[in-house]
């Protein structure tokens, strides 16, 4: 279990790490931490238990209306103030000494234009565009950018870049130029997040989750683990981000957890997993039957 790791959003919940966490776990990732009290225990916690810290962008809550960085933004200004907020989020995270800090991508998300996204949940207008209107060659263009600067980001802070892809299009999927990205700039990696993904392929005719799987895995740092219950149109969603648990059945609508991470471990036994769940909807038998089951599909040994 010591590639595990659990989250604390919004605050430093004690209760919550108490619970949860484990000796020999990987680390904590944290996202929109409303304190500076809530991000000096997140860094006492980390020195006294020697655990490593990842960030889920921003670190601090109370920025932007729109928590995520709009890098690829259509408009100029939209886009240059995208990389100034990650500037001085950057720099407040300095002292927090994250191994990684996590951006989603892309941003704003492309949608394809065949697929019926009513049920996809977005948070502003400003945060997706459809495909019709923004070409392959500027996706490439403004992602060649973003990249750039996230490595030399990367080497200037001392963390590693992690890119958590949204929703995909065919120029993630199927053109492979994404890929050719994560190998000119391998200081990347990504975070493929179990849910997004199976809510997406019920709603989307045109992906095909294992293949994508098998695709980008590899360049994987992390996975965020967590599972929900979808009708068979992607219309209804019950349980999100509910733990993965080996009772929890793909037949009644609940995500393949077993067949994804069967892929994972095999191209890739090393990547971090971040429990993404509500662990409070469980009990601690049933949280720790979680970590052992997940823990066995990763390849490791019962004894560990």
């Amino acid at each position: 279990m010591q590639r595990f790791l659990i989250g604390q959003y919004g605050r430093f919940d004690y209760s919550k790490f108490q619970r949860d966490f484990r000796p020999g776990f990987y680390g904590i990732e944290a996202c929109l931490l409303e304190s500076g009290e809530d991000i000096q225990a997140l860094i006492d916690e980390a020195e006294k238990h020697a655990f490593r810290v990842g960030i889920h962008f921003p670190l601090r809550a109370g920025g932007p209306s729109l928590r995520d960085a709009l890098f690829l933004a259509q408009d100029d200004e939209v886009r240059k103030e995208a990389f100034a907020y990650a500037e001085r989020e950057l720099e407040a995270a300095v002292r927090v000494k994250p191994e990684y800090i996590l951006f989603h991508y892309p941003k704003p998300v492309i949608l394809d234009d065949r697929v019926d996204w009513r049920h996809w949940r977005f948070s502003d207008p400003s945060e997706y565009v459809y495909e019709s209107a923004y070409d392959l060659e500027t996706f490439l263009d403004r992602s060649e950018r973003h990249f750039s600067w996230l490595t030399e980001k990367g080497k200037a802070y001392g963390f590693r870049p992690v890119l958590e892809f949204d929703a995909l299009n065919r120029y993630v999927y199927d053109t492979g130029e994404v890929v050719k990205l994560l190998q000119r700039y391998p200081d990347i990696k990504l975070c493929l997040d179990t849910g997004r993904l199976f809510q997406q392929e019920k709603l989307d005719p045109y992906l095909d989750v294992s293949r994508v799987l098998r695709t980008y895995a590899p360049y994987a740092a992390s996975i965020h683990l967590w599972t929900l219950q979808v009708l068979n149109d992607g219309s209804g969603v019950r349980h999100s981000h509910f733990p993965a648990l080996p009772a929890l059945d793909p037949a009644d609508g609940w995500a393949p957890i077993e067949a994804y991470l069967q892929i994972i471990a095999e191209v890739n036994p090393d990547v971090n997993i971040l429990f993404e769940h509500r662990s409070d909807w469980i009990s601690d038998e049933e949280l720790e039957a979680c970590y052992h089951w997940i823990h066995r599909l990763m390849g490791g040994k019962p004894s560990e």
